[in-house]
C-alpha cells in the first residue's frame, strides 16, 4: 500500500541540521506513527512521503518555507522584566505569551537586570531539515481514526472526543 492521505504511517526517522547537527532521531525507540495527511508532520515531510510503501527509505532535504517558516527578526523583542514578576527565569525557558494575535509560544534567549529578550519565531524557523526516513509500514486509517485526525493503538486512542 501507498502512503496517501488518510493513510496510518509508521516510520523511523533522523533529522539534522544542514551542518549535519542532529535534532531529533526515532531510532532508538519508539517509531513515529501519524495520520497522513493531518497536518501532525511538517508539509515539506508529508509531501516527500507521499506515494512512498513500506520498506522504502531516502533522505530529503525540506527547506524552511516547508518546514517550520523563515525567521522574522520582528518576533525577537526586549521586554520590560517586571513583566516576569518574580519569577525565576533563565535563556531556554519558553511561555505563552498573549499578543495582538492572539496566544504565541516564546523563547527566552536574553535576560538581563532590566529586560528580557524574547523570540517568537519557532526553534527551527529559517533552518533546511536534512530527513533520513525508512517506512515501516502503512495501513488504511478507519473512519475514526480520520473523525479524530490521529491513529489509534489496540486499546483505542486513550482520551475522550
Amino acid at each position: 500500500m501507498n502512503i496517501a492521505n488518510n493513510t496510518v504511517v509508521t516510520i523511523h526517522f533522523t533529522v539534522c541540521s544542514s551542518d549535519g547537527t542532529q535534532i531529533d532521531t526515532s531510532k532508538n525507540s519508539e517509531p513515529m506513527v501519524f495520520l497522513q495527511g493531518s497536518h501532525f508532520m511538517i508539509q515539506g515531510l508529508e509531501d516527500e512521503l507521499e506515494g512512498k510503501s513500506a520498506g522504502d527509505k531516502f533522505v530529503t532535504d525540506i527547506p524552511p518555507n516547508l518546514a517550520y517558516g523563515e525567521r522574522h527578526e520582528e518576533l525577537v523583542q526586549a521586554v520590560p522584566k517586571t513583566m516576569f514578576e518574580d519569577m525565576e527565569i533563565n535563556p531556554g525557558m519558553t511561555f505563552r505569551a498573549t499578543t495582538d494575535d492572539g496566544e504565541q509560544s516564546v523563547m527566552i534567549i536574553d535576560v538581563n537586570d532590566d529586560e528580557v529578550v524574547v523570540d517568537g519565531n519557532h526553534p527551527l524557523s529559517g533552518l533546511t531539515l536534512n530527513f533520513d526516513v525508512e517506512v515501516l509500514e502503512v495501513r488504511e486509517a478507519t473512519e475514526e481514526e480520520i473523525a479524530h485526525g490521529h491513529p489509534h493503538t489496540e486499546g483505542g486512542c486513550g482520551h475522550t472526543h
